[in-house]
C-alpha cells in the first residue's frame, strides 16, 4: 500500500520557461534529509530548507554564462560542485557569497554530468562517455579523456551506484533509435555495453530508473507507448564485448491514444514506482497526475492531478517527491508499505484455497433446523487450474481485440457466449491479466450508461479468474454494490488483492444495513461460516476450559454494570447469540479477512452510524466466543476469521468510536463485557506468569531414557 500526503510549494519556475522546458536542471540531496540543492536551467544554484520551504543561499553566474548540469554536495568536504558552460568546474562553501570568486578549473572535455556518493569521490561524466573521479580530475584538469561514444550517440540518462565501497556508473545513450547500456567500473577500470534494441518505430524510451540490490541493478524503463520494462544487469557479466540485455515486460500503462512524450519515472520503497506525466486510466484524458503504481501486483496505490501540465520531471528524496507543474515546484511527501500489501501489520488475507471435506462420520454443523444448508458446494469457483497458453503475445492482443469487438452493443447472452470461448483458454501472463481489465472496464462503462444492461454471471466469471484488481478497474466493486450484487461483492473482496480502505469501509457499511430478510433470495458463498449456528442459536458450554468469572469473583470492587445486569455475564459467557443471520455472517467474514492499513482504515470508520457498530461489535463479539471453542477449533482450508483478525476488528471500531459507544446508552452492557473481557484475560496472565519461573525449570530436566513401550513419569511442581 501506498499514500500520497497534502503537497507544498517550495518555489516558483523562473518566468519564461516554455512548455517543454520548466527552467530546472535538477534537485539533488543536501547536508541531510531536510536540504535540497535546486540548480536551475539558467544562471541559478539555490539550498532549500524542505520544511521550512525557504531558500538558505542561493548563487548565481554572471550574465552570458550558464549552470550547464545540477550542483552537488561533496559529502567528503561538504562542498558545492558544479559546471559552468559544459566545460568549467566550480567549487564553493555555505559561507562563499560571490559565485565569480571562487573555485573554478577549465576541462577539456565537455561534461554531461557530476554524481555524488555519500562516502566516496563525486564521478564526472563526460559526454562522450568517459568517467573520472573527481579527485584525479582536479590535479590535471587539462588531461585528455578518451572518446566511449560513437558519432551520434547521445547520453540520455545516468544514475551512480557504490557497491562493496567501489562506485559504479550506469547510463543510457540513444542512436539511431537504437538504446544502448554502459556499466563503468572504476576499480578496476572495467567498461560493459548491452544493447537493450527498440520497440519499434517511433516507440523510445522516455524515462529510466535504477536500483542495486544483491550485487544486480534493476533498472526500469519507461516507453513512450506506455510500457514499463524491467532489465536485470549483473555486477559481473560472464561474457566480453557488447551483450544484448534482455528485457520483460514489468506494467503497461492505459495510454489510450497516441505516445507519451513527457513523463518520468522514480523507484520507490517496497515495490513502488512513481510515475508523473502519464495517465492513470483511459477516461483521465489530458489530465495530468502523479501516480504511485505497485509493480508486484500492477495496481495503482494513489495519485494526484496535477495542475498547468507536468513537464517529465521527477526526483525523489528522504519520502518526498518533487515535480514540476504549470509555474511552480510541488514537494508531495509518501509512504509505501511493503507490496505484500498489510504484512508489516499482519492483516493479511487467509491465502489457503484447500477444500475443507467432511467425512460422513462427522456430524454436519452446517444443518440446522428450518434454515437452508449452510454450505453451498460451488468448487467452481475456486479452481485454479492451469490453462493452456496462446501461441505468442500477439495472438492474445488480436484475441482481446476481437472480443471487446464482439461484446460491443450486444446482449447480454450474447456476450456469455462471446466470452466464454476467451475464458476457457486462460494463458497465466501479464498479457491476460490487462486484456481481462481492458474486457472488465468496458463492461463497467456499458453497464453505467445503459442501467438495463447488467451481465452479473459475466462480471462474476471475471472476479473468479483472480486476475482482476481494484486498480484495474475501479469501478467494479463499487457497481456491485450500486446495484445490490452481494455476491458479486463477496467474490470481488474474495479476489481483489488491492482494494483501498475508503471502498472496504462502503462494504461494511452496506453490508451492516441490509437486512438479513433482504438477503434470502441473494446468492451467498457459506464457506467461511460453515462451522457456525444459524440466526438466534445460543452459545453454551465453558470455552477451552477456562471461566473467567472465577477470576473475576475478586478481581475489583467497583461495580461497572447496573445491579439488573447479571454479574456472571462476561465476553465468553454462555448466553450470547449470533445477532445476523449467516448469509450477512458471510458477507462480514470477507471484511474481517481484507487487507488493510490501520492508519489508512480508521478514518473512514468514523463514518459508521453507531447502530453499524453496535451490531459489527456484537457480531465479533459472538465470533471470538465461537471461534475460542475447544470443539469449534478452524479446520485447515475453511476460509474463516481468525482469532488475531477478530481482535484487531474489536480494537479499531473501539479507537473508531469509543466517544460515540461511551454515550449511547444501548452500547453499555457490551463495553461492560469488554472491560470485563480484558481484565479476565489480565488476570489469567498474571496467575501463568507465577508458575513462569517453574515451566522454565521443568524444561531443564534431563528426560530419563524411555524404557519399554511406554513409560510414566510424574513430576511434582508443589
Amino acid at each position: 500500500m501506498a499514500e500520497l500526503y497534502e503537497g507544498f510549494t517550495l518555489c516558483g519556475l523562473a518566468a519564461g520557461q516554455s512548455r517543454e522546458n520548466s527552467g530546472l536542471l535538477g534537485i539533488e540531496p543536501g547536508r541531510d534529509t531536510d536540504h535540497v540543492i535546486v540548480t536551475g536551467a539558467g544562471r541559478t544554484v539555490t539550498v532549500y530548507k524542505v520544511s521550512d520551504q525557504k531558500p538558505l543561499g542561493s548563487w548565481a553566474a554572471k550574465q552570458g554564462q550558464a549552470v550547464t548540469c545540477p550542483a552537488v554536495l561533496h559529502g567528503q568536504t561538504g562542498e558545492y560542485v558544479a559546471v559552468q558552460d559544459s566545460k568549467v568546474l566550480r567549487i564553493w562553501r555555505d559561507e562563499d557569497i560571490n559565485f565569480e570568486k571562487v573555485f573554478k578549473a577549465t576541462l577539456s572535455a565537455a561534461v554531461s554530468r557530476i554524481h555524488a556518493l555519500p562516502s566516496s569521490e563525486p564521478l564526472v561524466l563526460f559526454q562522450r562517455g568517459a568517467v573520472r573521479q573527481l579527485d584525479a580530475l582536479l590535479a590535471a584538469p587539462q588531461q585528455a579523456v578518451e572518446e566511449v561514444l560513437s558519432e551520434e550517440e547521445v547520453i540520455r540518462w545516468s544514475s551512480c551506484f557504490l557497491e562493496a565501497e567501489q562506485p559504479l556508473l550506469l547510463f543510457s545513450t540513444e542512436k539511431s533509435g537504437e538504446c544502448f547500456l554502459y556499466l563503468q567500473k572504476l576499480s578496476p577500470n572495467v567498461l560493459h555495453k548491452y544493447n537493450i534494441g527498440s520497440e519499434g518505430k517511433g516507440v523510445c524510451p522516455i524515462g529510466f530508473t535504477a536500483t542495486l540490490e544483491n550485487k544486480c541493478i534493476t533498472l526500469m524503463c519507461l516507453y513512450s507507448n506506455g510500457c514499463v520494462y524491467k532489465l536485470l544487469v549483473s555486477l559481473h557479466p560472464s561474457a566480453e564485448g557488447e551483450q544484448h540485455l534482455p528485457k520483460s515486460l514489468l506494467m503497461k500503462l492505459p495510454v489510450s491514444e497516441g505516445v507519451l512524450h513527457r513523463a518520468a519515472i522514480a523507484s520507490l520503497e517496497e515495490g513502488h514506482v512513481a510515475i508523473v506525466g502519464a495517465p492513470h486510466s483511459a477516461r483521465t484524458g489530458d489530465i495530468d497526475f502523479l501516480c504511485i503504481w505497485n509493480t508486484n501486483f500492477q495496481t495503482l496505490q494513489a495519485s494526484k492531478e496535477l495542475a498547468g501540465g507536468t513537464y517529465g520531471q521527477l526526483w525523489c528524496n528522504a519520502g518526498k517527491l518533487y515535480v514540476t507543474h504549470g509555474k511552480v515546484l510541488t514537494v508531495l511527501p509518501y509512504r509505501c508499505e511493503k507490496s505484500s500489501l498489510a504484512a508489516a501489520l499482519g492483516k493479511l488475507k487467509q491465502t489457503s484455497t484447500q477444500a475443507v471435506t467432511l467425512s460422513p462420520s462427522v456430524l454436519n454443523w452446517n444443518s440446522f433446523p428450518h434454515e437452508e444448508p449452510a454450505l453451498q458446494l460451488r468448487t467452481g469457483m475456486r479452481t485454479r487450474s492451469r490453462r493452456r497458453s496462446l501461441k505468442s503475445q500477439a495472438t492474445l492482443a488480436t484475441s482481446v481485440n476481437q472480443v471487446l469487438e464482439d461484446i460491443m452493443g450486444v446482449s447480454r447472452e450474447e456476450v456469455e457466449e462471446v466470452l466464454e470461448p476467451f475464458l476457457s483458454c486462460t494463458p497465466v501472463s501479464p498479457q491476460f491479466q490487462l486484456g481481462l481489465a481492458h474486457i472488465a472496464v468496458e463492461l463497467l462503462k456499458r453497464s453505467q450508461a445503459d442501467p438495463g444492461f447488467y451481465p452479473q454471471s459475466v462480471l462474476a466469471r471475471l472476479a473468479q479468474t483472480g486476475r482482476l484488481s481494484h486498480s484495474s478497474c475501479p469501478g467494479f466493486l463499487m457497481l456491485a454494490l450500486e446495484k445490490r450484487d452481494y455476491f458479486l461483492a463477496q467474490l470481488c473482496l474474495q479476489h481483489f488483492p488491492d482494494i483501498p480502505e475508503p471502498v472496504t469501509c462502503a462494504c461494511l457499511k452496506a453490508f451492516l444495513s441490509v437486512a438479513d430478510a433482504d438477503l434470502v433470495r441473494v446468492s451467498v458463498d457459506l464457506e467461511g461460516v460453515s462451522l457456525m449456528d444459524g440466526p438466534g442459536q445460543s452459545l453454551e458450554g465453558v470455552q477451552n476450559g477456562f471461566s473467567p468469572v472465577l477470576l473475576e469473583e475478586d478481581s475489583c470492587d467497583v461495580q461497572l454494570t447496573p445491579p439488573k445486569l447479571d454479574q456472571s455475564s462476561s465476553w465468553t459467557d454462555v448466553s450470547l447469540t449470533c445477532p445476523v443471520g449467516l448469509k450477512k455472517s458471510a458477507l462480514l467474514n470477507e471484511i474481517i479477512q481484507s487487507s488493510y492499513s490501520e492508519s489508512f482504515l480508521l478514518p473512514h470508520l468514523k463514518d459508521l452510524s453507531a447502530q453499524q457498530v453496535i451490531l459489527f461489535l456484537q457480531y465479533l463479539q459472538y465470533l471470538y466466543v465461537r471461534s475460542s471453542g475447544d470443539v469449534y477449533t478452524q479446520l485447515p482450508g475453511l476460509r474463516a476469521p481468525t482469532m488475531t483478525q477478530i481482535m484487531d476488528w474489536v480494537s479499531l471500531l473501539l479507537d473508531a468510536h469509543f466517544a460515540v459507544l461511551v454515550m449511547a446508552p444501548e452500547a453499555k452492557e457490551l463495553l461492560a463485557q469488554l472491560h470485563r473481557f480484558v481484565r479476565s484475560q489480565v488476570r489469567l496472565y498474571s496467575e501463568l506468569g507465577k508458575i513462569q519461573g517453574t515451566l522454565q525449570e521443568l524444561s531443564k530436566i534431563n528426560k530419563a531414557q524411555e524404557i519399554g513401550l511406554y513409560s510414566i513419569e510424574v513430576i511434582e511442581l508443589f
